[in-house]
């Protein structure tokens, strides 16, 4: 007999499931909300599949009792939201919307009544509108204002909430979204870009401080998406290649969070680019947080190629892919969390999200989903963590992106992720085979 996939890992070990507001909430006009940088991003002509938007998604804003009673039939210890911004403060800053808070009340308290403990992120990508035409992250204000809202929030929730995640992505919110323009708001500037990077992760430290200094109950970390690409092969160049390619999505972030600054040699590739930072903002950076969150999902292979600024190319793979073309290696996920443990100290490491969008097959009655790729993959890569659990890395936990398929940002809805089919017609929920699946996990039976 095989031995579980779990086998080994620590009785506290956590088991959750993570969505973000702007995917699955819906109401974006409902008791009060503002605009955020996605609503308007999503009426761009051409900048999201088909037109999509979020303005109704999977509706859990009216509809969280239901998802609530999935998840604890899925027996999850906890459930990873986030809070929109504009949904608590409309305008970013200045008058609270009490009607905003009386939706995270009714969740936090269905989701306590049901044994799940709530895991919140202040940010999830979802600017107020209002912030963004002032400045948007490239604004040192923007900052300062994210710091208030982020106090509001504990003082409202912290009496219920003990896990908070300051940030989700600061990479995504500045690379893909000041430089490569894929992302809400669209621009492609790199000193913009650069300047959100430093502002995003002055919030996170704003907010850790407004958290230790209010004496506030529990724990806070934020979430990276880092990655740590392997040599195409054992040649020196490669290896160097491997190197610099992890300078922007690990060191630039992980970086000033570990309090050992900016990777200086990824700055010289790009002299346009001036870091605004000002005395006593790498400290404010590098205060201690209680965990690390990591957000994985593959790993790339590259090579040295000399006409880069950085010296690196991205080099084609053999394996199977994903429905977002991202190659299936649970290899590097274990490679990755050993470097992770090793770059931050041991401190505990939680994988705030992972998981994969797969073709998924509804039964004829419609009554079933059969996703079998995704219980690969999920397999795969728990038995990765659990091997790294096992060579000393302190992971402490594994939330499944995501609960139900949902908004997939410049996808649409045409990218499912989740454990629960969502029919986007009718808003029925259908728990697919991984929901199963992952229900036997968490149980500690699979």
């Amino acid at each position: 007999m095989s031995e579980r996939v779990t086998a080994g890992l620590p009785a506290d070990f956590v088991w959750g499931a993570a969505t973000a507001s702007y995917q699955v909430e819906g109401a974006v006009d409902a008791d009060g909300r503002g605009p955020s940088i996605w609503d308007t991003f999503c009426r761009q002509p051409g900048k999201v599949v088909h037109g999509h938007t979020g303005e109704v998604s999977v509706d859990q804003y009216h509809r969280y009792p239901e998802d609530v009673a999935l998840m604890r039939e899925l027996g999850l210890h906890r459930y990873r939201f986030s809070l929109a911004w504009p949904r608590i403060i409309p305008a970013g800053s200045g008058k609270p919307n009490s009607k905003g808070f009386d939706y995270y009340n009714r969740l936090v308290d269905t989701l306590l009544e049901a044994g799940i403990q709530p895991a919140v992120t202040l940010y999830h990508w979802d600017l107020p509108q209002p912030l963004q035409d002032q400045g948007g992250w490239p604004a040192r204000e923007t900052a300062l204002r994210f710091s208030a809202y982020a106090e509001l929030c504990f003082r409202a929730l912290s009496d219920r909430v003990s896990n908070w995640i300051t940030l989700n992505e600061p990479y995504c919110s500045s690379i893909l979204g000041y430089l490569e323009g894929v992302h809400a708001p669209g621009e492609q500037n790199r000193p913009r870009a650069y300047r959100a990077i430093h502002h995003l992760l002055l919030a996170h430290g704003l907010a850790v401080q407004a958290f230790r200094d209010g004496g506030y109950p529990g724990e806070i970390g934020i979430s990276l998406n880092t990655n740590t690409p392997r040599p195409a092969t054992q040649r020196d160049e490669d290896r160097l290649a491997a190197e610099r390619a992890a300078d922007l999505p690990t060191h630039m972030f992980l970086g000033p969070v570990m309090g050992e600054g900016y990777p200086e040699r990824h700055l010289a590739a790009y002299p346009e680019v001036s870091m605004p930072v000002e005395t006593g903002d790498m400290e404010l950076i590098a205060a201690p947080t209680d965990f690390l969150g990591l957000n994985w999902y593959t790993e790339d292979a590259v090579a040295a190629d000399p006409e880069h600024p950085e010296g690196f190319r991205v080099c084609r793979q053999y394996q199977e892919t994903t429905e977002m073309g991202w190659p299936i290696v649970p290899q590097g996920f274990y490679r990755h969390l050993r470097k992770l443990n090793e770059l931050t100290q041991g401190i505990p490491i939680v994988v705030t999200e992972n998981g994969c969008a797969m073709p998924d097959l509804l039964s004829a009655d419609g009554t079933r989903c059969h996703d079998p790729g995704r219980i690969a993959y999920l397999r795969s890569h728990i038995e990765a963590l659990r091997d790294a659990w096992r060579d000393g890395v302190n992971v402490r936990g594994y939330y499944v992106w995501t609960l139900i398929d949902n908004f997939e940002w410049a996808y649409g809805f045409t990218k499912r992720f989740g454990l629960v089919y969502c029919d986007y017609v009718n808003q029925r929920r259908i728990p697919k085979d991984s929901f199963l699946f992952f229900r036997e996990l968490a149980a500690g039976h699979e």
